[in-house]
């Protein structure tokens, strides 16, 4: 005959064992409160830094300022707003590479150094929706920066290696 104690309960399990079901319940409810945040959460606006062109033109670039932008970047996006871009600002001058997996249109890429200058551009990036997905650089030099907007904006603007850009914070 087996004798249940108070500290098996009546599943028979040693007191060790839910020790760890209690250590596994608590931590998949709380990746489950944090991945209800990211959704539920009241929503901050997003820095926007206008990028001027020697041309005059302007793009409105979203800065990439959350761990969801850095990671993701464009992906599930339908598209970009007229004159819109993403900009990522990394922590340190590097060979940044950057890829299109999830993306739904096809961007251009400028890797822009810490002088504002263009270093490294890379026209007509596909999106891509398949593992492995093609990565994008490293730029030939140091980058600071990476801005992706809409194909065919190099192009149509004439942008070209070496150009110094000037950044202004939208408020």
């Amino acid at each position: 005959m087996t004798k249940i104690t108070a500290d098996q309960g009546t599943t028979g399990e040693s007191p060790a064992g839910q020790s760890k079901n209690r250590i596994v319940m608590m931590v998949l409810l709380a990746f489950l409160l944090m991945s209800l945040s990211v959704f539920i959460g009241e929503r901050r606006e997003s820095s926007v830094i206008v990028v001027q062109f020697p041309s005059g033109i302007e793009l409105e670039a979203e800065v990439a300022d959350t761990p969801e932008k850095l990671l993701f970047g464009l992906a599930f996006r339908d598209r970009l707003p007229p004159n819109g871009a993403m900009l990522y600002i990394f922590e340190e001058n590097g060979l940044h590479r950057v890829r299109t997996k999830e993306y739904r249109f096809p961007v251009d890429i400028l890797w822009v150094d810490e002088s504002h200058h263009v270093v490294h551009m890379v026209e007509h990036a596909e999106p891509c929706f398949h593992d492995p997905c093609p990565f994008y650089g490293p730029p030939p030099v140091a980058a600071r920066y990476v801005i992706q907007t809409e194909a065919g904006f190099l192009k149509k603007t004439g942008v070209k290696q070496s150009d110094e850009l000037k950044y202004s914070l939208r408020m």
